[in-house]
Parts: structure tokens; C-alpha cells; sequence
């Protein structure tokens, strides 16, 4: 696995005279605000030919710029209410892809005089993770082909400390392994091979890997994950795996996050099967067990102090046949809830119910527990929030500010999100209709048509695990995020096509490690 590693250079003169590198990348609203009185007047003169040149990105030659390409990238306007640090994000990703083309292997980012704001404060390394976003290419593309499609080797960044390079390495290498474990067919990353990959990717770390193949442990420990699992458990390369990551940090813990990750490799609907061209795509239905993984690689990266971090991954195929499950199934929970089902094509809540339940138990003896599942969850999540996570919370995480500080992290690093409140009608909706069953998992109409189509699972998730015992009112409330990345987890909203954006890694790290 290879990213181009980030490295620090004090200024841009010294950027012009490394011999290092061979291009450099200027980003600005306002060239004229390029700190060199030669490039300044290199750029004026361009412009004076070149309508282009502050409306597009421009390639040119430079005699005194790096490899003699000089490559300019306007943001655009800086100054609107709505305007925010992905104009850097957006500007490095075309820029980076022009350099590539040109043949640059180690180029270099210089932003001219970037705003002031607090709201642009990390702009410099946004726009290095922006070209690490643009630059990855699928792993089965790697492996065919070789790691020569990903050239660039080195992103010098002016301005940057090492400990500003070693932070945006940690980010990126956690986006970059997300991004694989998310965006790969699914038959190269079925439920074992993903296990191997995180095998893989923790190897000589200091994170602890387990991982639980056994189909009879899976039965009894995880009944709603197996219901999932059925009609999958047949076919030998199909069967599902619970992926558990431990990352436990030299000296004192202060902070515990705890996660539950939707590895869903691939969502064919089950019964109430996808149609009409739906089930494309549905092998990033995994999203959420790969941004959890690569949140714990940026951590066990960058060696974090005071922060344990737990993560559950359920790793399952929902495959149709004649063993599939179907609506009006009762599932009785780990927790003993007694669970019918609405929608098997509303399978990501089940998978994770049972891990969210342990998870919640080991919880009661942790350091400050904050508790958090992520997926790929509702279409409802991405019609209602667009390119943004969608953060609902229960009362003790709402009265911590959990979801407010990760979104608040997120408009900063470019990794935005939108906080929902859980509300009473959430678990009215689920309440069950005879004594047959504790609670229903859903309705059955899709979920982008159903009022609060993305905050009722919450609920849901919350009684099948038995952190509804866990609110305000408790003896010891725990704190609980559920983080749906339906609309956030691919470029453009494109699941067929679109590259993983590894959705809540930046922003999550930029929260809990400082």
C-alpha cells in the first residue's frame, strides 16, 4: 500500500530551489497574491495571453519552477457564507491530476495567502489529502496493472511542519486503506479477504486483530448477523466474518471510543431484492466497516496518546436463495429482543444490532466511552443530507456535543456532516404491532421515501442493543452516535462509479486526536 508521503518545506523559495521536486502546484483566489515578485510577473503575463489563467487550471513552463512546470489552480471565491475549505480540497484534486498528466512525480503545493479564517486554518493539508483523494486507484486496478498507476511519490507542502506532515500521513493513511477496503468488486474483498486485508493491513502493529470465522459462534453470539449471513453460508468464499481491531495506546487511557462498522460486501436486498438497475454498486455497501478500519489505522499511524479505540466490523454477504431471511421473520437478539423483520433489504441494522450489544456491555468498564456505528445505512441519509454524514445522536452523546464537535471538525478538514436529533416518533415508528415481538426493524417502503427514513434506524438499533437503557435517565448513560455515510461515502453520490471518499476519518481524527 503507497500514498504519496507529505513533506515539510519552511517557504516557497526554498520550493524553487529543491531540486527534489518537479512541479509546483499554486493555489489562489488572486495569483497577484503569490509571495515572488518573478512569479508574480510570470503569471501577469500569462494571463495577458491566457484567458484561462484564474478561471481553470493552467499547465505551463516555468524556467525557474520546479521541473520547469508551473501549475496554476484557482479556489474561486473565498469570501461567502457557504464557502469553506473544500474550495482547496476541490482545486488540489483537478490540480494534481494535471500534474500527474504532465509527467510530475514529486510535486509541490504552495497556497498564496490563504484566508485568515479559522474556517481555512488546515487548508494547506486539505489540499494534500484532496490530492491523495484524486490520485488513489482501485486495489484490483494496482494488482493488475501495478503500483506504477499511482506515480506521484512525494507532495512537498510550503509552509508545513514535520508534525503537520506526520498528522495529514496518519489521515491519509487511514483514507487510503477506507478507500480500498470500500471501493473494491466483491468478490476480491468477500467477507474473508477483507478480514485478511485488515490482518494484513495491522501487521507488526500495535493494533490486536481478531477475527471470528467460525459459523456456530457467529450463530450464537450474533443471531441477527447470521439471519443476514444465511443465505450466503453455502458458498464457501461468501461466508461472513466479525473483524474485531483494538488499539490500546502507551500510558494512560483518558478516552474510549468504541465502533461498530456496516461491512456489508455486497447488498443484493435479499428477498425483497433490488431491482430496476439498483444493486449496482452495492459493493461499497461496506463503507462504513472501511472508514472504521481506516480510522484505527490513522491512529495506530500516528501513535495517539491517551485514546483506546475498539472497533467491531461486521463482514457479510446479503445474498438471495433458498435460505434467504424474509419479511415477517421474528429474530430473538443477543440481548434477548425479540425482532420482526419489515425489510431484509434494511439488513445493515441487523448485522451490526448484536456487535452494537457486545460493544455496549464493554462499554460499562471503559475509560469515558463514547459508543458509534458507521454505514452505509439509508438512502433517506443521502436524499436528506446530500453529500454529508448524517450524525443522530442519543441524549448523553447530544448532551456531551459529540455530533456538534465532529461536525464542527469537519467543516474544518473538509469531511462535512449534518447533526439529527432522535426523537420520540423514531421509536414510536418501531413500536410492534401484536406480542408476538419487542420491535420492528423496519417499515417496508424504501427508506428515501419514509419520514425520517435515516433517524429511525438509530432507534432501532438502540432497543435491539439495549443502549436504550443506556440514556439520560440511566444509572450509566452512554454516550451514542450513529454515523450514516449513504450520501457521503462516494464521490458525487455515484455508488457504481465514484471514488470512496473514506467519510468520517478526517473529521473523527481531527475530533479525538489533537
Amino acid at each position: 500500500m503507497a500514498f504519496p508521503s507529505p513533506n515539510p518545506i519552511l517557504n516557497l523559495d526554498d520550493a524553487l530551489n529543491n531540486t527534489q521536486y518537479d512541479s509546483l502546484i499554486i493555489i489562489a483566489d488572486d495569483f497577484s497574491k503569490i509571495n515572488n515578485e518573478a512569479l508574480v510577473q510570470a503569471t501577469t503575463q500569462l494571463s495577458e495571453i491566457d484567458a484561462r489563467v484564474g478561471n481553470q487550471v493552467v499547465v505551463t513552463v516555468c524556467e525557474f519552477a520546479p521541473g520547469k512546470r508551473l501549475i496554476l489552480v484557482p479556489t474561486g471565491n473565498l469570501n461567502r457564507d457557504y464557502d469553506d475549505v473544500r474550495r482547496y480540497f476541490d482545486a488540489t484534486k483537478k490540480a494534481i491530476i494535471e500534474a500527474k498528466a504532465s509527467g510530475s512525480v514529486n510535486p509541490v503545493i504552495y497556497l498564496a495567502d490563504k484566508p485568515s479564517s479559522e474556517l481555512f486554518e488546515h487548508a494547506l493539508t486539505v489540499s494534500y489529502l484532496g490530492a491523495c483523494q484524486a490520485l488513489w486507484q482501485p486495489l484490483e486496478a494496482r494488482e493488475h496493472l501495478g503500483e506504477s498507476i499511482e506515480p506521484v511519490q512525494t507532495i512537498g507542502l510550503v509552509g508545513a511542519t514535520q508534525q503537520i506532515c506526520d498528522y495529514a500521513s496518519a489521515i491519509s493513511a487511514g483514507q487510503y486503506a477506507a478507500r480500498d477496503l470500500c471501493g473494491t468488486e466483491p468478490e476480491r474483498m468477500a467477507p474473508p479477504r477483507f478480514a485478511e486485508y485488515c490482518e494484513a493491513l495491522f501487521a507488526d502493529s500495535n493494533v490486536e486483530v481478531e477475527v471470528i470465522s467460525d459459523s456456530d459462534v457467529i450463530n450464537k453470539n450474533y443471531p441477527m448477523m447470521a439471519t443476514v449471513a444465511r443465505a450466503s453460508m453455502p458458498v464457501e468464499r461468501h461466508q461472513p466474518r466479525v473483524v474485531k481491531l483494538t488499539y490500546t495506546p502507551e500510558g494512560e487511557v483518558n478516552k474510549t471510543l468504541m465502533f461498530v462498522g456496516k461491512g456489508l460486501v455486497y447488498d443484493t436486498g435479499g428477498a425483497d431484492l433490488k431491482v430496476g438497475g439498483h444493486m449496482s454498486g452495492m459493493s461499497r455497501d461496506k463503507g462504513g466497516a472501511a472508514s472504521v478500519a481506516g480510522f484505527v489505522k490513522s491512529v495506530s499511524d500516528y501513535q495517539a496518546k491517551g485514546v483506546k479505540v475498539v472497533a467491531f466490523l461486521t463482514v457479510v454477504r446479503n445474498s438471495i436463495g433458498s435460505d434467504c431471511f424474509v419479511p415477517d421473520e421474528i429474530i430473538t437478539t443477543r440481548e434477548g429482543v425479540r425482532v420482526r423483520i419489515g425489510n431484509t433489504d434494511a439488513e445493515g441494522r441487523l448485522a451490526m444490532g448484536d456487535l452494537l450489544s457486545e460493544i455496549k456491555d464493554l462499554a460499562k468498564n471503559e475509560v469515558n466511552p463514547e459508543i458509534f456505528t458507521v454505514a452505509t445505512l439509508t438512502g433517506h441519509a443521502a436524499r436528506a443530507m446530500g453529500p454529508y454524514s448524517a450524525l443522530v445522536e442519543n441524549g448523553p452523546a447530544r448532551s456531551a456535543k459529540v455530533s456538534r464537535n465532529i461536525a464542527d471538525s469537519g467543516d474544518l478538514w473538509a469531511d462535512g456532516a449534518e447533526v439529527s436529533r432522535s426523537r420520540r416518533e423514531d421509536y414510536d415508528f418501531i413500536q410492534p404491532h401484536t406480542l408476538a415481538d419487542d420491535v420492528l426493524s423496519s417499515n417496508n417502503a424504501p427508506s428515501a421515501v419514509t419520514a425520517r427514513g435515516h433517524q429511525f434506524p438509530m432507534a432501532f438499533l438502540a432497543i435491539a442493543s439495549g443502549l436504550d437503557k443506556h440514556g439520560n435517565d440511566s444509572e450509566q448513560p452512554l454516550p451514542y452516535v450513529h454515523i450514516d455515510i449513504a450520501g457521503s461515502g462516494v464521490e458525487g453520490g455515484d455508488w457504481q462509479h465514484g471514488k470512496p471518499t473514506a467519510a468520517s476519518v478526517a473529521s473523527l481524527f481531527a475530533t479525538y486526536i489533537k
